[in-house]
């Protein structure tokens, strides 16, 4: 155990708030395959002057300095005699806002996206509580519950909105996934998520194409010829955006008579094998080098998305088609000629089932049938007609 004294940044009266940083050793993180350190922080209830001016100021740094030594060795003390252990009473009054903020620094380094709602998740926890200090100790039930109607009643987007559904479900499923790494780290043993019900997330609706509209689109003429190869990849692949753009030739590989990629997902870390069909290699285009991108060129902008729809027009699609939508496409088409949804979920990528079965809700060529196909039992069958 090591522990650290750290001097914070002085506040408007020109005082820093002092607090203790107890280092635990490190461990691997499994999702990330990363190594992080154990670190816990106990704010003091003390202070030092940044520029003390007047002697009984620089008494106070004095006394205040010889204080935060007495309370660091204590702590070690209690440590090495075992009194002490990160579980206990010192990593309840850790900063939870400290920690929240390692775990969304750590997030950045995968998909902006998911980097973008732990960032605002804080920000919002912060407007919510209201004060610069929060406590492990103080994340309990009735605080979760109270961030949980925060969000549902009184939460505002910067344009003075209230958050949509899908938001505050996002938000206060980030909290959770901190509080739940925090007890996998060993920093709290009584996880209060246990105790308060999320926020459940709206379906929204999914812009797919049809066959033909793929088709069509296919035939249309594009303004970015990479964006349009791509596009059509992603509807014959299930590959996101951010997958499709980080694609190296040396992530495609020759598998009996065709082709595979082999990558990790940029949204869950995952490591996933998929076959290539004939189309799909075909949008590639010519291999290069092992570390150039194969959709090099490709873009996301507001501009581009502009395009995109343009491109939809072009092909007689009123539709307002996303990037997305092009996954959306593939797992719609793949339903509709027969495949069994499990699988669905492996092509995808999902690491939920759930996930994939909002797909199964937008098959209508389906439902209709289904509809039409039921017997009609009103009417008199033929058979019995000709026996009288």
């Amino acid at each position: 155990m090591k522990i650290s004294i750290d001097v914070r940044e002085p506040d408007r009266e020109g005082k820093c708030a002092i607090r203790l940083i107890y280092y635990a050793g490190s461990y691997l993180d499994p999702e990330t395959g990363r190594r992080r350190h154990k670190r816990s922080r106990e704010p003091l209830d003390l202070f030092l002057y940044d520029k003390p001016r007047t002697p009984g100021q620089r008494q106070h740094n004095r006394e205040t300095q010889r204080a935060v030594e007495a309370i660091r060795a204590k702590r070690l003390y209690e440590h090495e005699t075992g009194k002490h252990k990160l579980d206990g009473t010192n990593a309840l009054q850790a900063s939870f806002f400290d920690y929240f903020q390692e775990v969304t620094d750590e997030k950045a380094r995968g998909s902006k996206s998911n980097h973008s709602i732990w960032v605002s998740t804080l920000k919002h926890l912060k407007v919510y509580h209201e004060l610069p200090e929060l406590t492990f100790e103080e994340v309990d039930q009735a605080f979760l519950e109270n961030f949980r109607y925060y969000l549902t009643h009184k939460a505002r987007t910067k344009s003075d909105s209230p958050l949509s559904r899908n938001t505050q479900s996002a938000y206060f499923n980030k909290l959770r996934a901190c509080l739940n790494q925090a007890e996998r780290e060993g920093l709290i043993r009584d996880n209060p998520t246990r105790k308060v019900n999320g926020i459940k997330a709206e379906n929204n609706k999914r812009v797919y194409l049809t066959e033909d509209e793929l088709r069509a689109m296919a035939q249309a003429e594009c303004r970015y010829e990479v964006m349009k190869r791509a596009f059509l990849f992603s509807a014959c692949t299930g590959l996101r955006w951010s997958d499709i753009n980080k694609l190296t030739w040396a992530e495609v590989e020759s598998f009996y008579d065709g082709c595979r990629v082999i990558f990790h997902q940029q949204k869950t870390k995952g490591l996933q094998y998929l076959d290539l069909n004939t189309m799909a290699v075909q949008l590639m285009g010519q291999r290069r080098g092992p570390t150039d991108r194969v959709f090099k060129g490709l873009k996301y902008s507001a501009w581009h998305n502009m395009e995109l729809l343009r491109w939809a027009m072009k092909a007689g699609i009123t539709k307002k088609v996303t990037f997305h939508s092009a996954r959306h496409t593939f797992a719609v088409i793949q339903l509709s000629r027969g495949v069994d949804i499990y699988s669905l979920s492996r092509l995808l990528g999902h690491s939920e089932l759930r996930t994939t079965e909002i797909y199964a809700d937008i098959i209508e060529s389906r439902r209709r049938d289904a509809m039409l196909s039921f017997p009609d039992v009103l009417s008199v069958p033929k058979a019995q007609f000709e026996e009288v």
